[in-house]
């Protein structure tokens, strides 16, 4: 399948005009649309916003002001090497824990058993495919118990919820990222999350290199104001983008999967990614096919993340709003 980015072309004069306004004001950074774009993401999530040139910036200086370097930080081996490589860049150790087989997520049984065994400061929670983690609720109320900072990777999540909560919620922060291939997409770019107003702060100076007065030993990682632009127009059609692939989803692909991941009453996934348990001869391959603990070379077993890795796929779910399903599904029979 020929990927598509979620864009609706009705946008593009609202597009060109706020990239007007940007060249007009001769101001192409720390500007009035990364300012928009972090007030129409906090008005989605409900939390304090700031706006990154990536996921990994946002992750540092979630990392850098919750203190973790020479400490421990757990992370499921069932995601995307950035998470881990985001422990070792803060100066953590990383050690990795299991999957459930039911929702490609960390497993509370073995996170449980790893905090006895490692103590760690902290714990990354990744909201795998689109949907949030069945065990969010336990694993949130284990980490408080604990003591444990819940870090969410919500790098997949846009547009999902849980009886209308949101992800980045449940945790001391939450991080979003904007890559091309996401469910809503400036090209590059992150969204921290947090209730916690000092970190809010921090992440503004962090990226900022604390300037100026230096406070804060940060690094560049500005959204320019381009790139913030498309963030409020995609933030803008991100409920509908979301509906429109549940729709699909319901309509299309589960009459056709019945081994599929299917959610918890009051959930709904943002469906970055359609999981089935059965091989499919045209998908888009699986979310991940190689545990990060098999790539850092972790001389330990986790079996759920090996079973996962090797037993799902992912057939085809772009947005094509301005499509009828009909139409879509009699594209995707002649490129079949």
């Amino acid at each position: 399948m020929k990927f598509t980015i979620g864009f609706e072309k009705e946008d593009v004069n609202t597009l060109h005009r706020y990239w007007d306004e940007i060249i007009e004001t001769q101001k192409w950074s720390e500007g009035k649309f990364t300012a928009l774009f972090e007030e129409k993401w906090a008005a989605y999530n409900g939390l304090a916003s700031v706006a990154f040139s990536s996921w990994g910036g946002a992750a540092l200086a979630a990392l850098e002001f919750f203190n973790v370097k020479g400490k421990t930080v757990l992370c499921p081996s069932n995601t995307f090497m950035a998470t881990p490589l985001s422990v070792v860049k803060a100066g953590a150790e990383v050690e990795f824990v299991d999957c459930n087989k039911d929702d490609l997520c960390i497993s509370l049984q073995d996170l449980k058993k790893k905090a006895a065994q490692h103590k760690p400061v902290a714990v990354w929670l990744v909201h795998i495919g689109g949907h949030i983690a069945f065990q969010v609720e336990e694993i949130a109320k284990f980490c408080k118990e604990k003591g444990i900072i819940l870090l969410e990777d919500c790098a997949h999540a846009h547009g999902a919820s849980w009886n209308g909560k949101k992800p980045g919620s449940w945790g001391d922060a939450g991080v979003y990222s904007f890559y091309a291939t996401k469910t809503v997409s400036t090209g590059e770019g992150g969204m921290l999350v947090t209730r916690n107003n000092e970190l809010a702060e921090f992440a503004k100076k962090y990226r900022n290199y604390g300037k100026f007065e230096y406070k804060v030993e940060g690094l560049n990682y500005r959204m320019n104001e381009f790139t913030a632009a498309i963030g409020c127009v995609q933030a803008d059609r991100l409920d509908e983008i979301a509906a429109w692939k549940n729709e699909y989803a319901r309509k299309v692909l589960d009459p056709k999967f019945p081994k599929r991941l299917k959610f918890p009453k009051g959930m709904v996934s943002g469906y970055y990614k359609y999981i089935v348990f059965e091989p499919v001869e045209k998908s888009t391959g699986k979310v991940y096919d190689i545990p990060c603990h098999r790539i850092m070379k972790k001389d330990y077993e986790l079996p759920n993340t090996e079973w996962v890795a090797q037993n799902h796929w992912c057939p085809a779910l772009y947005y094509k709003g301005d499509e009828s399903f009909d139409t879509q599904i009699k594209k995707e029979e002649v490129l079949s």
